[in-house]
């Protein structure tokens, strides 16, 4: 039984297979199949989400299987005080795979100690977003064609956001060359850093113009509210970075791909979307696909 933890339990092989299989997933995701007839899906979500549920549960509907879904923490029983060990060893009994969200840095492989059935960690406080890094590695390969060499800057809240957390490590496995951007106060913690620059060449800056000639691809974050244990450590960094037309068309080369996690808020001008470089609306129609992909590796192998 293989769980879905952080992006660190994937060997490069690994990352490669998924990867490999989501290429095979495009077409099922047109025509759809039932290779997952007879499987339930849960996703048990104790924090907000949209493309992350959603799309978990489109791919498991396009693949034949079912889907039960827990959403919010007043619809459990931990709002009567039960557990999140309590909870997944109950759920276990209703599906062949949980695909969880939480709010405390940790819970996922907390849930994976106690489940027999495989778990997919769909986010874990500031920790880890495994399956936004695979898809985010599948729109990089389909765009660019590969990810050694490319030199790929990370922008906004380096600190809090799990999906750069995750993303930043695969990419350092992968050979490309990363740059840092980000206020001071929001600089990526030191222990991410430490593990990747003993893979690959980092450059950090607070300056976007500075780097963006430079870039082959562009990986925008909102600044999260909802990530800071202090407001007003967020009244003082947020809005630190707007990606406008303007800036694009003056210092980035014509092939550069944005990418965005989502969602957006002010981070990105919106007629930045009229651009070529646009395409983190594509990354949400492959994360279905790619989600699709590892569903079926999981349930089927």
């Amino acid at each position: 039984m293989f769980h879905v933890i952080s992006i660190r339990d994937f060997s490069r092989d690994d990352i490669e297979r998924v990867l490999e299989r989501a290429r095979e997933m495009e077409e099922v995701y047109e025509t759809g199949d039932d290779r997952l007839e007879g499987k339930i899906l849960c996703t048990l979500f104790f924090a907000p989400s949209t493309r992350t549920r959603l799309s978990f549960e489109s791919a498991m509907l396009r693949l034949g299987g079912d889907v039960i879904s827990m959403v919010g923490k007043e619809a459990a029983s931990t709002a009567k005080g039960e557990n999140l060990a309590d909870t997944v060893r109950t759920v276990q009994h209703y599906c062949d795979v949980i695909v969880l969200r939480h709010p405390k840095e940790g819970a996922a492989r907390l849930a994976a100690e106690y489940s027999s059935v495989p778990v997919i960690n769909a986010g874990d406080g500031a920790n880890q977003h495994p399956t936004q890094t695979l898809l985010d590695l599948y729109t990089i390969v389909k765009e660019k064609g590969r990810i050694e060499g490319l030199r790929v800057g990370v922008l906004g809240d380096l600190k809090y956001a799990r999906t750069v957390h995750s993303l930043v490590q695969a990419l350092a496995e992968f050979g490309a060359r990363i740059y840092l951007i980000s206020p001071p106060e929001l600089r990526i913690p030191e222990h991410v850093r430490v593990d990747i620059e003993g893979k690959a060449e980092v450059t950090e800056t607070e300056d976007v113009t500075e780097v963006l000639p430079e870039l082959d691809v562009l990986y925008v974050t909102r600044i999260q509210r909802e990530m800071f244990p202090d407001p007003e450590e967020f009244e003082k960094v947020k809005g630190s970075y707007k990606i406008t037309r303007r800036m694009i068309e003056e210092y980035a080369d014509d092939d550069l791909v944005i990418l965005h996690p989502l969602p957006r808020v002010d981070e990105i001008e919106p007629d930045v979307d009229e651009l070529p470089q646009a395409r983190y609306f594509d990354q949400v129609r492959n994360g279905v696909v790619v989600r699709m992909a590892l569903l079926d590796l999981i349930l089927n192998g």
